[in-house]
């Protein structure tokens, strides 16, 4: 069996304070959690899924990096 990795960006959302995961290469794959244990589970269960389903006809995009921008507000 062939082993993947994946790029998950963390975000806290700020009304329920729970962690949300969502998968950089798979688009529309994401899970939340009230914390980081939970969401690694339900992230891969999330991605698991994701693939079961896909068509695998598609190129999965290629995650580069993150970029912080600031700017006067």
């Amino acid at each position: 069996m062939k082993k993947r990795t994946f790029t998950v960006i963390v975000e806290r959302d700020p009304e329920s304070d729970w962690l949300v995961g969502e998968v950089a290469e798979l688009p529309g794959c994401y899970t939340q959690a009230p914390d980081l244990p939970a969401l690694e589970k339900n992230i891969q269960e999330a991605i698991r899924g994701y693939l079961h389903v896909a068509t695998g006809n598609e190129p999965l995009p290629e995650f580069v990096g993150t970029l912080r921008v600031g700017i006067a507000v």
